[in-house]
């Protein structure tokens, strides 16, 4: 990251994209975090002994307030209050632009939920997952952040694109429908477009983007995006409270009853693994009906351990 635009940011004099930019930076990866910080450490004890120096020729100002400004103890709390206002636009740009309040949504495991944003757009959230967003969003633009998956139908709105903020990555649209799969804990990423079109766009690395067409999707795997059409809108009825599998492993199924209630599942039996499965359950009857509606078709026990909130498949 360029140190002069760090240092614009840390000074309050960048604009909200610049902030931006360097939030999805420092947020990639544990090392950019440091380097930030380092960063900021730097610009600190520079912008202490510049305070400190009565010859800083940049330091123009009235008399009076050079006299005043002579004492330590004023310097000092200058030096706090210049830092404290740094961190609190460092934390207004860490909300996704400078804005008065963020709302917070969260969904436990095993419930969905529906909400409608101040701009009219309608939204569905799947098990385990958040977002927030603001009471009131920005002139230039509609900005939400998400931890989890969910279900958008933008209102539509050329002046002003609508922004979905993942760790990985960004999602930019001007009004459409599409589903965004980005829970913290997993590695996995997936964007699906019903309609409209979108801009999949790292976090880390801005320049790098993938727009989608209608019934298209892209995935991460390997580190990278794959862009394939969808074949199958079953996955996307979980906003309806339904869990739909079609060929489905045995592994991938668990996977996804882990997603979706919150816990953990140990194989313990090897001989399921060749088994597939196409069907659906409601979200709503919970993991041990399914399992036990699968107990008909394959030859498994299960032993749930509350404490540890793991199931053993034997």
């Amino acid at each position: 990251m360029n140190k002069e635009l760090l240092y614009k940011f840390f000074e309050g004099t960048a604009s909200v994209e610049q902030g931006m930019k360097i939030k999805a930076w420092m947020e990639a990866s544990a090392e950019n975090e440091q380097a930030f910080y380092k960063e900021r450490k730097t610009f600190d004890a520079i912008l202490l002994n510049s305070y400190r120096s009565d010859a800083a020729p940049q330091q123009r100002a009235a008399s009076l307030f050079k006299k005043t400004i002579a004492a330590p103890w004023f310097r000092m709390a200058a030096v706090v209050m210049l830092t404290l206002l740094i961190s609190h636009l460092y934390e207004q740009y860490r909300a996704g632009s400078i804005m008065e309040k963020m709302n917070t949504v969260s969904v436990p495991a095993g419930q969905r939920a529906n909400i409608v944003l101040p701009d009219g757009t309608n939204v569905w959230l799947n098990a385990r997952t958040t977002l927030q967003y603001p009471s009131d969003f920005s002139r230039r633009q509609r900005t939400v952040i998400l931890n989890g998956e969910a279900y958008f139908d933008v209102t539509e709105n050329k002046k002003k694109p609508f922004v979905v903020q993942t760790r990985l990555y960004h999602v930019e649209v001007l009004g459409t429908r599409f589903n965004v799969d980005a829970y913290s804990g997993e590695e996995g990423f997936e964007t699906a477009l019903m309609q409209g079109r979108v801009k999949v766009t790292s976090a880390a690395h801005p320049s790098r983007s993938i727009d989608l067409s209608p019934e298209q999707k892209v995935y991460l795997k390997d580190g990278k995006l794959h862009l394939t059409a969808i074949r199958d809108h079953g996955p996307y009825r979980w906003k309806e409270g339904l869990i739909c599998f079609k060929d489905a492993p045995f592994r991938d199924m668990m996977k996804d009853f882990e997603k979706y209630y919150g816990i953990k599942i140990e194989i313990h039996n090897t001989k399921v693994l060749k088994y597939y499965f196409t069907g659906k359950f409601r979200q709503s009857d919970g993991i041990d009906y399914a399992l036990r509606v699968l107990q008909n078709d394959i030859r498994f026990t299960f032993e749930k351990d509350n404490d540890k909130q793991i199931i053993y498949i034997r």
